[in-house]
């Protein structure tokens, strides 16, 4: 017994050109669309966005740090080709410096032009143990879309305070 397969009607080589020419004219304006948004330019006169409400910690200047949180912001520089956002700090008293990891409070880099949040740990990286005075630690934040960069401002968040306008080695 044998079967015949029927087979649907082939489309007229003029539609399929027209379809991919459609969708390629589609996708070019989808990009130019969506690299005109994230390119226009905002007015110079526009202050920098502050830290989300929600993110938002009393804000204290280096010494005011150290009296709160027990750290003293060392380094804040961006590596790993721009994906990562490397922050580190000494402790000056071990105790108070435990606060850097309350999960109501927890670190956090914001950049200041664009009130950007970057928290995540990268690979989850957080020190366990007693801190000890005078040892320096760090925190490696994953920043995958790169809003951080070499000499811009940002806000560092660590325990209950936040220290602003820090530049980014």
């Amino acid at each position: 017994m044998s079967a015949t397969l029927e087979t649907p009607p082939a489309r007229s080589r003029w539609t399929a050109r027209r379809t991919r020419i459609a969708g390629l004219a589609t996708g070019v304006a989808l990009a130019a669309a969506a690299g005109a948004v994230a390119l226009w330019p905002s007015s110079p006169d526009d202050p920098p966005s502050a830290v989300p409400v929600d993110w938002a910690r009393p804000v204290v200047d280096d010494a005011g740090l150290a009296q709160r949180a027990g750290v003293q912001i060392t380094q804040v520089a961006v590596t790993g080709g721009g994906g990562l956002v490397d922050l580190r700090f000494r402790v000056v008293d071990p105790e108070k410096a435990a606060a850097v990891h309350d999960p109501a409070h927890p670190p956090a880099i914001v950049d200041e032009q664009s009130g950007l949040v970057v928290h995540e740990l990268y690979m989850g990286h957080s020190h366990t143990g007693t801190f000890k005075a005078g040892v320096t630690y760090y925190f490696v934040f994953s920043d995958p879309v790169n809003w951080v960069h070499q000499g811009s401002p940002v806000a560092v968040l660590l325990g209950n305070a936040q220290v602003e306008h820090v530049a980014v080695g």
